[in-house]
């Protein structure tokens, strides 16, 4: 079974699917060890790994490597890819979703901003027309093997709820196995939004951004498939990171929570590296 039949089994199934969002080999290497049944590879933590805000400055190619890195760690596990606006037009479009397969996504997300895009939770987004936005889903599934495509809509904070709303009706029309209506502001808007496809539809969670906050149960309620996390590794770093280096700043020896050397690299396969590793030393001539 492909990867990206088990993600649609997924979503299909009683229970909300959870993805975290990864953007390394130590952070899908966590993900992978907790036990996770699916991961995101971020386009948001993958530019800030980068030193770069998330405002499209990012590449397909920076993303696809990320996604490969992850997958060595997710073998098995789908993994729901990023694609922003698909980097261009529908050709860049068809070209993202191929690079994106081969590198291992399971499902690849383009959303309907105008590049260059930037995050769904700051303002001043802008939208392509929705004939535009189709093209791109069209050109999406005729490059995907088996990958799912799943389409955003940031309309509701350019447009508004309903129009929003109409906007996820028709790309589900143009074929997106999956909708994802970003950064709903209400509550009512969050429990409206999948009575409004006959398609799964998955959920952002961001803390403090633009959405209140939901729990798990309601989501399961309102009917969502899925939500995705993609600051739940990299938020975490953050705040871990930021915390080491002001303890440091203030004349302490910190390094952060103590983790043994150990502990790190057997979280990244430190045993099965030095079981493929003879024991005999090499000789040279």
């Amino acid at each position: 079974m492909s990867d990206a039949q088990v993600l649609s089994d997924l979503l299909r199934a009683d229970r909300l699917l959870a993805a975290p969002g990864v953007y390394d080999g130590l952070s899908a290497a966590v993900a992978a060890r907790a036990g996770v049944k699916a991961a995101y590879v971020s386009g948001a933590a993958v530019s800030a790994s980068e030193g770069l805000p998330d405002i499209g400055l990012t590449t397909v190619t920076e993303v696809a490597r990320a996604i490969s890195v992850a997958r060595r760690h997710l073998a098995g596990l789908p993994i729901i890819a990023d694609g922003d606006t698909g980097f261009g037009d529908e050709t860049n479009t068809f070209r993202t979703v191929q690079t994106y397969e081969i590198a291992g996504a399971a499902a690849v997300q383009l959303e309907d901003q105008v590049f260059p895009k930037r995050c769904g939770h700051l303002d001043d987004k802008a939208l392509v027309e929705a004939d535009e936005f189709c093209l791109k889903i069209e050109a999406a599934t005729a490059a995907r093997s088996t990958a799912l495509i799943v389409a955003r809509t940031d309309a509701v904070a350019v447009e508004g709820i309903d129009a929003a709303l109409r906007r996820a009706r028709r790309y589900a029309e143009a074929g997106a196995d999956v909708i994802f209506v970003e950064a709903p502001q209400t509550i009512e808007q969050i429990a409206d939004i999948p009575g409004a496809v006959d398609v799964p539809v998955i959920f952002n969670v961001v803390p403090g951004g633009k959405s209140p906050d939901v729990s798990r149960e309601q989501l399961e309620e309102f009917g969502y498939a899925g939500a995705i996390l993609p600051a739940a590794t990299v938020g975490a770093a953050f705040s871990a990171m930021t915390a080491a280096m002001a303890d440091i700043a203030d004349g302490r020896l910190s390094s952060g929570p103590a983790v043994a050397p150990r502990v790190l690299f057997e979280a990244v396969g430190l045993d099965a590296w030095l079981g493929r590793r003879s024991s005999e030393v090499p000789t040279h001539a």
